[in-house]
């Protein structure tokens, strides 16, 4: 599978035999926006959110979930594993995350 972009949300394929993605969160929201309020988020299917070290990770359960954001068309996500990354960009005063 093919890395998923949605702004500046980054799925990352990862094998189904990852043993341990940390501790299960009770929403399946991405990523929130800074400047707009809007979100990243699942809105179909079945998945579930986990959090490891700072890092998220997104198991679908279902054959195909639906990751919506105000801002942009939907996309279907398919049925695994994947790594959540939000997009960095360097300035002079060094890396940032990319506000949404």
């Amino acid at each position: 599978m093919q890395p998923i972009r949605q702004g500046d949300v980054i799925l990352r394929p990862l094998s189904n035999t990852t043993p341990s993605l940390g501790r299960q969160l009770p929403h399946l929201t991405l990523a929130e926006g800074e400047v707009t309020g809007h979100s990243h988020r699942i809105s179909e299917g079945q998945a579930e959110l986990y959090e490891k070290d700072g890092t998220l990770y997104l198991r679908v359960l279902s054959p195909e979930a639906t990751l919506t954001h105000e801002e942009h068309n939907a996309l279907s996500i398919p049925q695994g594993t994947w790594q959540v990354r939000i997009q960095r960009e360097y300035e002079p005063e060094g890396w940032h995350y990319v506000a949404d």
